[in-house]
């Protein structure tokens, strides 16, 4: 019997692809580190423990009212729209219909409000929470605002991960005697955290690099406000304030330092928590 010959020829249209592959990732990585070079190097030099100074002055330009802002901020939008998002996604997954109309003019409008730029959604909080209702800069109309624009994040995250739960896990559950409403929340849930999880640190991410609509909503005042319905200024809208002054141009990259710090800690976080639950189940 005749062993078949395997080709050896290497397809020139697969070589060139290869190398669009390598040429991509090699720009792409080539970006990525000059641009966490360059922040760290104008940076680094300048992160001063006056900095973290308690109050804000014109002297330690402190950035530390900015941090606590934005953990705040970040804490109370997403107490906000976590759940919302969430169980808005369950409902349209687990108990409506195929079909169902509702459903389509949701994942409509949660798709074309993802695809609006921040600003937009800086306005709207600034005509409806700060003037409307009469919230003023707060950051309860920041938090608001933050809400509304990472909800349609949460919720599509959350249906894709939905959608990636094998139907026979229901099935198996329904078998066994198990309602709705069980199964939902003991078994596909479970099985969905890892992709929800990763919908909302994305949604954190974005909050913590969100300036256009804090402007507009929470404000620019450099302290840790005594209550929500006082102004603040998180640590992206500190970094903007400082480079557009022009006199604290090397505090404003100090500020970035500590931003990429932080969003690079929040990824590690998220890939720990996503293969630790991947892992317990």
């Amino acid at each position: 019997m005749k062993t078949p010959k395997i080709a050896t020829s290497i397809d020139p249209l697969s070589v060139v692809l290869r190398g669009f592959v390598w040429l991509a990732t090699a720009t792409t990585g080539l970006v990525f580190l000059s641009v966490v070079g360059y922040v760290l190097i104008k940076g680094l030099p300048h992160l001063t423990p006056s900095l973290f100074s308690f109050t804000y002055n014109s002297e330690n330009v402190s950035l530390f009212p900015a941090l606590i802002n934005t953990f705040s901020i970040t804490a109370l939008s997403l107490l906000v729209a976590v759940p919302l998002g969430v169980f808005s996604a369950v409902y349209t997954v687990e108990y409506a219909r195929r079909g169902n109309k509702l459903v389509k003019i949701v994942r409509m409008t949660s798709e074309t409000l993802s695809g609006i730029p921040s600003i937009v959604y800086g306005l709207f909080g600034f005509l409806f929470f700060v003037s409307a209702l009469g919230w003023s800069y707060s950051m309860l109309a920041g938090v608001f605002t933050l809400a509304i624009m990472i909800l349609p994040l949460i919720m599509r995250t959350t249906e894709e991960a939905l959608q990636s739960v094998p139907d026979s896990f229901r099935e198996g559950s329904f078998g066994l005697g198990a309602g709705r409403l069980r199964t939902v929340f003991k078994i596909v849930l479970p099985a969905a955290q890892p992709g929800i999880l990763a919908g909302v640190i994305l949604a954190v991410g974005r909050i913590v690099g969100e300036t256009a609509a804090l402007i507009y909503t929470s404000g620019t005042v450099a302290k840790i406000p005594g209550s929500l319905m006082e102004s603040g200024r998180t640590l992206s809208v500190h970094m903007y304030a400082l480079a557009s002054e022009g006199l604290y141009i090397d505090q404003a990259y100090a500020t970035a330092v500590v931003l990429l710090i932080i969003v690079t800690g929040i990824n590690a976080l998220s890939f720990y928590l996503a293969r630790r639950l991947t892992r317990e189940r």
